[in-house]
């Protein structure tokens, strides 16, 4: 339960700080109900509680109607206003003193510009404050404190602000539409100087080819460039074709052609000479 409780704490604190801008350390206002409550259930100190509450530094805040108020309730409320005095003062404007319902709804305001959480144990009063944009509020049940969720027109207020924060604002579509027709105006001043320039330009064009008499035809203005193509490998980085080293045999009509003449030893067949047998032939 205490870690579920917890989420729900860290939730609506991540709802009201993006929601409504509320920023650390959380200004907590507390009235005489809260304090005389946490004396009683003896939860103390008061700014350690709620910052664990809130996740955050704290600074606890009453008002001088409320401490009035406690005053003039006697002898039974004592402490309580002893602890409400060791408290920072909010600033209420009022010159005579108001109950302290009503001084804690004209410190808050129709939208909270203070971002004060509200501690109070008066339903009533919490009944009221549900109406108000980015209030959150703060009670004590018997030793525990716990934070209220987001009421139902408090999410409706935020996503109706989100809404109205996307689209553009009548305002500023004005400064935007006379913004852009200024544009334009300039854009079409400039637009029809360039074109009186360019007119310029081209009479004074003209006149250089008329005194130039044709004599610049055939010649360029601008310099064109050649692409430059692929060239073969480098030499040096490919490998020499290997001999494999085979017999070269040359035919007869190549060798009587050609200037010099190749045998091969296979070929080549010795004749025996037949003069001797002759001889002996002779004799005999």
């Amino acid at each position: 339960m205490r870690l579920k409780k917890q989420k729900r704490h860290r939730r609506t604190v991540r709802f009201y700080t993006t929601c409504f801008g509320f920023r650390e350390p959380f200004k907590v206002l507390c009235d005489g109900t809260f304090i005389h409550h946490l004396l009683v259930n003896r939860i103390a100190p008061a700014d350690s509680a709620l910052s664990n509450i809130l996740g955050g530094a704290v600074k606890v805040f009453t008002t001088r109607c409320v401490l009035a108020e406690l005053k003039s309730l006697g002898e039974s409320y004592s402490e309580s206003l002893k602890a409400a005095g060791e408290l920072i003062t909010a600033r209420c404007d009022h010159e005579k003193r108001k109950s302290a319902v009503a001084c804690m709804m004209e410190v808050v305001g129709e939208k909270n510009p203070e971002h004060f959480f509200l501690a109070t144990q008066d339903a009533d009063l919490r009944e009221k404050l549900q109406e108000v944009p980015g209030v959150p509020l703060i009670f004590g049940l018997r030793n525990a404190l716990l934070l209220e969720s987001p009421s139902a027109f408090q999410r409706q207020f935020a996503k109706s602000t989100e809404e109205g924060r996307l689209h553009m604002s009548e305002a500023e579509y004005k400064m935007l539409r006379t913004k852009s027709t200024l544009e334009a105006e300039e854009a079409m001043k400039f637009a029809d100087a360039n074109e009186s320039e360019g007119d310029q330009n081209g009479g004074t064009q003209a006149m250089r080819k008329a005194n130039d008499g044709g004599k610049r035809i055939g010649v360029k203005d601008k310099v064109q460039f050649k692409r430059k193509k692929a060239k073969g490998p480098n030499p040096l980085s490919c490998k020499k074709k290997k001999n494999l080293g085979l017999p070269t045999f040359v035919s007869k009509s190549e060798s009587n052609d050609g200037s010099e003449t190749v045998r091969s030893r296979s070929n080549k067949k010795r004749k025996r000479s037949r003069k001797g047998k002759k001889l002996e032939a002779t004799n005999g």
